[in-house]
């Protein structure tokens, strides 16, 4: 038995989303406090479903970092591995507020200072899921640090799971980008993608089935393309395709975190040894409970109940 369910690394950071709806960051006039970060959301989301949930970060010594910690504490997420960075803020992001993908302005100063020595082996043994990001990925020392730990991860019997999150402007260059996110399946993780993501990374119009291919060719078993309004598919090596439609949302708030929420139910499924389908199911409900509200899911809202 593995006492943590999902270990969580990569960025911690605060989001201030729009107030206004559908209009981009340049005419936005007022902005709420959010904690965000994938990772961080997928952690948060895990604990409120009743598993044990790690968070591995770095933030600032200063009133943001303080923040982070509390906000944590408060659901349940372990808040030990989290490094605090002497001289440097916590990351902030300003994010429109809007029904699809939303633009975002990064101001990256802590989040991605993450060290080797923030995971002994010792954790990793005891851990069920490894769950990192492409945004995490996207800057050195986390992306070595992520990188080497993924391989200490998978070697111990961990699985393995990646968001796509692809964004140019936080990359070098796509060819860096393409590297290592290839260096990352090798290890055959769960992995999510957007048709936005896929766009960005690839620069054209891939169809699904030359997406699904590019992963299963790098060595990833099981492939998650999430489709927005439309549902989502997935790919597994030799197993064919599922595909189910998306829930209808009638009125929704904000995307920001849908994506997180999608995989956080996914996740919490598979941990839970469900059927592909089931997990698939369970995803769509938490990211249909999260168009509904803006920043991260609710605190009034019992997620667990919402899922069964």
């Amino acid at each position: 038995m593995r006492n943590i369910d999902i270990l969580c690394i990569g960025e911690v950071l605060v989001d201030f989303i729009g107030h206004q709806t559908g209009v981009n960051i340049n005419e936005t006039r007022d902005y709420h406090r959010y904690l965000g970060g994938s990772p961080t959301n997928v952690a948060m989301n895990s604990a409120r479903l009743g598993l044990k949930s790690v968070l591995v970060a770095a933030v600032g010594n200063d009133a943001f970092g303080e923040y982070v910690f509390k906000r944590l504490e408060e659901v349940g997420v372990d808040t030990k591995y989290i490094k605090t960075v002497e001289g440097k803020p916590t990351s902030v992001i300003f994010v429109s507020r809007t029904e699809s993908t939303p633009d975002f302005i990064p101001f990256r100063e802590a989040d991605y200072r993450i060290t080797q020595n923030q995971v002994n082996k010792h954790v990793l043994k005891d851990t069920t899921i490894f769950h990192t990001t492409c945004f995490a990925l996207s800057k050195d020392p986390a992306q070595t640090t992520i990188l080497k730990k993924a391989e200490e991860a998978y070697n111990l019997g961990c699985t393995l799971s990646i968001d796509v999150n692809y964004a140019k402007k936080l990359w070098d260059s796509q060819a860096q980008a393409l590297k290592v996110i290839k260096a990352y399946c090798k290890f055959d993780p769960l992995v999510k993608i957007s048709e936005d993501d896929m766009l960005r990374l690839f620069e054209e119009e891939l169809s699904h089935d030359e997406i699904f291919n590019f992963f299963h060719s790098e060595g990833v078993g099981t492939v998650c393309l999430t489709l927005g309004s439309r549902g989502v598919k997935l790919s597994q090596k030799g197993k064919g395709i599922i595909q189910l439609p998306a829930i209808k949302v009638d009125n929704v708030m904000d995307a920001t975190g849908a994506g997180d929420a999608f995989w956080s139910g996914f996740l919490f499924a598979y941990i839970k040894e469900k059927p592909m389908e089931k997990c698939l199911e369970v995803a769509l409900q938490l990211a249909a409970l999260k168009l509904q509200n803006v920043g991260r899911l609710p605190d009034n809202i019992n997620i667990l109940s919402e899922l069964l």
